[in-house]
């Protein structure tokens, strides 16, 4: 028999991350990690940093990292949020600026982490699904609702939208609070930090993980009005004043300053997906053209599932969604030049 107070304990299908292996020879492709190490500053940074401080909790404000964050962006301190990765940002934003007894809305076809926060806090929400051609369609979020999240560039489908589009969702919905995920944006996307001067409303959410090559940091950021991040700060040191640990501030405020760095590895990687992109529609698949650091993509005369086993079998990684509409798709990170040649190698072999 069950015992009663196991009646008590919260039912919820979580988030699945991309698989994990020790195996280091593997080409890791499933995670959309950055395949080149951080900028060199931030790797002098820790290795320069007094260890003997960590006795002392963090800054619990993280304000040089904040500081730089806000000039970067030519924002306030007051403007600038941060959290544990962005995930922890936008979780802090879901129970602080999410109240309503509407729906929050977003794709169908997007971030699998937002219908899991909104059965872990409660919060009503409705999708809205896209386009044949994967495209969001801003019309539909002129329904009034308890709020918006969007990334853009989408994931998993790799679609970006322009500030045009941003400036709609904006003008239907004055009453609702806005979040734009931008967690993929410095690959090619167009930033809708600037628009936060303008919108009152609007949250623009980011992170360290992807162009700056800082994942195992988790460092992630908002920039909106003064007004939301009085609330998220509020929400936040309700439960836990000290996100973000005294290392991560330490290497992400060196990671703002190297510019040069970032600049080069997004470009790197931008020109490697270009290239991959090619190499694929000649062999007959169909790729939308990515916003991101990785590429979704499918063959209509081969099983994409198949395709991912097979690659796992000569230890390439890279994700397979079993969902409706993409369930003859695949996500593809962009890894070094080396690794995307051997992956167009043993893809080759798959369809040969």
């Amino acid at each position: 028999m069950e015992n009663l107070w196991t009646k008590n304990l919260r039912k919820i299908d979580p988030y699945v991350p991309g698989e994990q292996s020790s195996d280091r020879d593997i080409v890791k492709l499933n995670a959309n990690e950055n395949p080149y190490p951080p900028s060199p500053m931030a790797v002098q940074a820790i290795k320069n940093f007094d260890t003997g401080s960590l006795r002392f909790y963090p800054n619990a404000n993280a304000t040089p990292l904040k500081r730089a964050i806000a000039d970067y962006y030519n924002v306030g301190v007051e403007n600038v949020f941060l959290g544990n990765g962005s995930d922890d940002v936008i979780a802090v934003a879901f129970q602080a600026l999410f109240n309503s007894d509407l729906p929050v809305v977003f794709p169908d076809l997007t971030y699998s982490f937002y219908p899991v926060w909104c059965s872990l806090f409660g919060i009503p929400y409705k999708n809205y699904p896209v386009g044949d051609d994967f495209r969001i369609n801003a019309e539909d979020y002129e329904e009034k609702n308890g709020g918006v999240i969007i990334p853009n560039p989408n994931a998993p489908t790799s679609v970006g939208e322009g500030r045009d589009f941003v400036e709609k969702i904006m003008e239907y919905n004055a009453d609702s609070v806005v979040i734009i995920d931008e967690a993929y944006v410095d690959f090619g996307g167009e930033s809708s930090v600037e628009l936060t001067k303008k919108y009152e409303n609007l949250l623009v959410t980011g992170t360290f993980s992807k162009s700056r090559s800082l994942a195992g940091l988790r460092i992630g950021f908002a920039i909106g009005s003064e007004r939301l991040v009085s609330v998220l700060e509020a929400v936040k040191n309700s439960y836990n004043s000290y996100t973000v640990d005294s290392i991560s501030i330490a290497a992400g405020v060196a990671s703002i300053l190297d510019d040069d760095y970032f600049k080069q590895t997004c470009s790197k990687i931008i020109e490697t997906r270009q290239y991959v992109t090619a190499q694929m529609r000649s062999m007959g698949f169909k790729v939308l053209d990515s916003k991101t650091n990785f590429i979704f993509a499918t063959k209509d005369d081969a099983s994409m599932k198949d395709m991912f086993e097979y690659l796992k079998t000569q230890k390439v990684y890279i994700r397979y969604f079993s969902l409706p509409r993409i369930e003859n798709y695949v996500r593809i990170t962009i890894g070094t030049d080396r690794e995307m040649e051997i992956f167009l190698e043993k893809v080759k072999e798959y369809i040969g």
